[in-house]
């Protein structure tokens, strides 16, 4: 089962199929659907085995997905929220927890992973991030229900992290998928998405197709340049876990909000699309503002750092001076050389640019506007 996983994975980073190998470059560019053909149950079961767990429901025939996913207008439920526990950024280490039993399965393809990566980085031209789907859990929310599937990311360059983790339910693909036919409708013309069910959205079958068929779509729209830069691509990985850590760190749950800005750094810096220093800096300022809340200084004035290096000689940017104030003050309690961070934010007092005293970094968290 172990050499079947990798088998798919070793084609998944080259970007081939097993037709393709031997079908040369004359083969088409997506020769496989992300809407899984007719298989037995027995069959799919053992392909899944090991690499998908989900929560069983009852067959809910009259229960209709389109309805529900409709029914609540946040895509992105508060409960049940999966996202980054097990990651960390170069500058800051977020707790990790002891994942439930449902998730062994996934701890072994983790290490698959991991393994695979450190044999074939540099042999694998290009490389590209892999999704799996190690979850996927049957939510009841009245009048809601619906299926929140967790996927763990991890690119090239960190085969001895955890990967990052993403949930998202159906209706979340499904609207990214109708943004990127609206904009690329060349590219997109190749890339397959689970067709909408009016029966049988709960079963387990159902849910391991999708489940498959999501990674495929994912690892479809890396493969394109055009689509991998896309800004609704980016925010459908980045900009939830961003929400969620933002709301969390201003009704002051940091060491809750301390995973998911891990999360979300991991998920950017994976990603490897800047789309602007905004939403790595905001990162940062959530990092800090977690670690120094949780007392841990040492970690927070290395946030400070990563960001003002980001941030470099430029014209000053809104971050720039809490950052410039948080650091010295980090400084000054650990007894490190602030010198240079103090005259820096001198000379933009000096300069009118920025008030005296700055705003501090969780003030700029709360005001922020993530759009």
């Amino acid at each position: 089962m172990a050499s079947r996983l990798l088998h798919r994975l070793r084609h998944a980073l080259t970007g081939d199929s097993p037709g393709e190998a031997a079908a040369g470059p004359e083969a088409e560019q997506f020769p496989e659907s992300s809407e899984l053909e007719d298989d037995d149950a027995e069959g799919l079961s053992s392909r899944l085995s090991g690499t998908l767990s989900f929560t069983s429901a009852e067959d809910d025939e009259d229960q209709d997905d389109e309805d529900d996913e409709e029914a609540d207008p946040d895509p992105l439920p508060d409960g049940d929220w999966a996202a980054g526990e097990d990651a960390g950024p170069s500058c800051a280490h977020a707790e990790r927890s002891s994942p439930p039993d449902g998730q062994r399965g996934s701890q072994l393809l983790t290490r698959q992973l991991q393994d695979f990566w450190k044999k074939s980085r540099n042999t694998l031209v290009p490389q590209r991030l892999l999704f799996e789907v190690t979850s996927a859990n049957v939510v009841k929310d009245p009048p809601s229900k619906y299926v929140l599937y967790t996927l763990a990311v991890m690119g090239p360059g960190s085969p001895g992290r955890q990967p990052a983790q993403i949930s998202r339910r159906y209706s979340d693909f499904e609207r990214l998928h109708r943004n990127l036919q609206r904009q690329f409708r060349g590219p997109m013309a190749a890339i397959s998405f689970p067709r909408k069910r009016l029966r049988r959205n709960f079963t387990a079958e159902t849910i391991a197709r999708r489940s498959r068929a999501f990674e495929q779509f994912l690892g479809h729209l890396q493969a394109v340049p055009e689509l991998r830069q896309a800004p609704d691509l980016q925010d459908f990985f980045v900009l939830p876990e961003l929400r969620r850590a933002q709301s969390l760190t201003c009704t002051g749950l940091y060491r809750e909000a301390l995973a998911l800005w891990a999360n979300a750094w991991q998920l950017q810096a994976q990603l490897g699309v800047p789309s602007g220093p905004d939403r790595p800096l905001l990162t940062l300022a959530g990092l800090a503002v977690c670690h120094q809340e949780l007392e841990d200084p040492g970690e927070a004035r290395a946030c400070c750092e990563k960001a003002l290096q980001l941030l470099g000689d430029k014209s000053p940017h809104p971050f720039l001076a809490p950052f410039l104030e948080a650091h010295v003050r980090l400084s000054w309690h650990l007894g490190l050389d602030k010198h240079q961070s103090e005259a820096r934010l001198q000379a933009l007092q000096e300069a009118g640019l920025t008030p005296t005293p700055p705003p501090s970094l969780k003030e700029l968290l709360i005001k922020e506007v993530l759009d």
